[in-house]
């Protein structure tokens, strides 16, 4: 099928790459024009796990076609996916005027009728407002195009797994003929139909569930799934904090409640708490819906509150060790806000050194992935490629984002080259008694 992609960031480009990856015909377009300028040169501008192998493959297949001129791939798609973002304002009410933005130039360019598909993560009863637009900014006021919510629930890091792979693919219409459409488009998906890059031939072989769904169904299954895991993250941070005061290990006590089918042990991990771009916003979204409509969510309320106080958390523990702050030597090991992306959006590394900027520290810090990100953001910050560099000379070292290469870091060759022997784990990644078995003087969320 043909289909249009409008927006090429994280969701878009994975979206379009996979679809294209799958046997559909794709053009995507983008409102940054150097964005897509460096796409049709062949570069990559994120860093996902396999995009790139997928993009070039397509990109030689002829299966993907990058446009700066939106109408041209509007005019190209049966089908169009909207990717674009819904940032939050300072209500925390989703921000949908980039929503609104394509709704116009959808139907002003649109020359034959077209499924519009909500990709981007909003609010319910979107879908209803953009079926309004369409057929507000239509010629004559009567919109030739068929709205469906699509809600991607893809993880920074392992995006193109989760696409090939999902759990479950829902679809909101109001027209059966949109979801035989949205069935079709997903076809290859289905029936694993498409050459996966993720497990050279050991795919799962278990068919994701088909869901239709209404539109306002869909778009509160994405906000509530969202806001359900950044509560579990929450929830074990509260239990971290509550095994530090009574001597209890947190990683023992979320193991056991994990292997309980009826919890599960993804999103227990206690640590610096959640970031980027989805987590964040949608929380605060989903509150903000609630609360139009008469229902308050005091839980979410709580789940955003303790996630805020992770990175005090945090920095206590870093002035508890090190006393003096200003003048000193960190080096901050992780900037991106999870491991495996060059996501800074919303990342606590980077409001852990902004304060310790602040303090006078002089950070040292590294990433394999999200330093050039993040240089313009903090110019102040001393970047090293090797880790073992920006530990050189460092007062302490602070374990910001869960990259397995911090996690097997050589701290026998380390422990050498730093000041002294200090390391404040954000994300548990190391064993207390190994630590200090080394030499270290170690610290980290809910384990004696």
């Amino acid at each position: 099928m043909r289909l249009s992609v409008i927006g090429c960031g994280y969701v878009g480009l994975v979206t379009g790459a996979c679809f294209a990856a799958a046997g559909h015909e794709v053009t995507c377009t983008d409102i940054d024009a150097e964005r897509i300028r460096r796409l049709q040169a062949g570069e990559v501008p994120i860093y996902e796990q396999h995009l790139e192998e997928i993009l070039s493959s397509a990109r030689k297949d002829g299966r993907i076609s990058y446009s700066a001129d939106a109408g041209e791939a509007i005019r190209a798609g049966d089908a169009i996916f909207i990717c674009v973002g819904t940032p939050p304002k300072e209500s925390g009410e989703a921000d949908l005027s980039a929503i609104d933005q394509v709704a116009r130039q959808i139907a002003e360019q649109a020359r034959s009728p077209k499924l519009v598909i909500e990709k981007s993560t909003v609010p319910a009863r979107t879908g209803l407002e953009l079926r309004r637009a369409l057929a507000a900014y239509s010629s004559g006021g009567k919109s030739a195009f068929r709205v469906a919510s699509n809600p991607e629930f893809l993880r920074e890091g392992t995006a193109v797994g989760d696409f090939f792979h999902p759990d479950r693919i829902v679809v909101g219409v109001e027209e059966e003929s949109a979801a035989a459409d949205l069935r079709e488009i997903y076809r290859p998906i289905l029936e694993h139909k498409f050459h996966c890059p993720v497990h050279q031939g050991s795919c799962p072989t278990s068919q994701p569930a088909f869901l239709v769904t209404t539109i306002n169904s869909a778009e509160l299954i994405k906000h509530a799934s969202n806001s359900f895991l950044a509560l579990k993250i929450s929830y074990a941070n509260v239990i971290s904090d509550l095994c530090e005061r009574i001597g209890a290990d947190v990683k023992e006590v979320t193991h056991a409640m994990g292997l309980d089918p009826r919890i599960g042990g993804q999103f227990l991990s206690a640590g610096l708490g959640f970031g980027g771009f989805c987590f964040p916003k949608d929380v605060q979204a989903f509150i903000h819906l609630a609360a139009s409509v008469g229902v308050d969510f005091d839980l979410l309320k709580a789940t955003e509150r303790v996630n805020k106080q992770r990175i005090d958390r945090f920095l206590e523990k870093v002035h508890k060790a090190l006393w003096v702050v200003k003048g000193k030597h960190v080096a901050v090991l992780g900037l991106a806000f999870k491991a495996n992306t060059d996501d800074i959006r919303f990342a606590p590394a980077l409001e852990v050194v902004k304060r310790l900027l602040e303090e006078g520290a002089m950070v040292h810090a590294t990433d394999p992935e999200a330093i050039s990100r993040t240089k313009a953001l903090l110019p102040k910050v001393t970047y090293h490629e090797d880790p073992y560099e920006a530990l050189r000379g460092a007062d302490a070292a602070l374990i910001c984002t869960e990259w397995d290469v911090f996690r097997h870091l050589d701290w026998k060759r380390a422990k050498p080259l730093m000041a002294r022997s200090l390391v404040v784990d954000g994300r548990n990644l190391y064993s207390p008694k190994h630590m200090r078995e080394l030499g270290f003087e170690y610290h980290s969320f809910g384990r004696a």
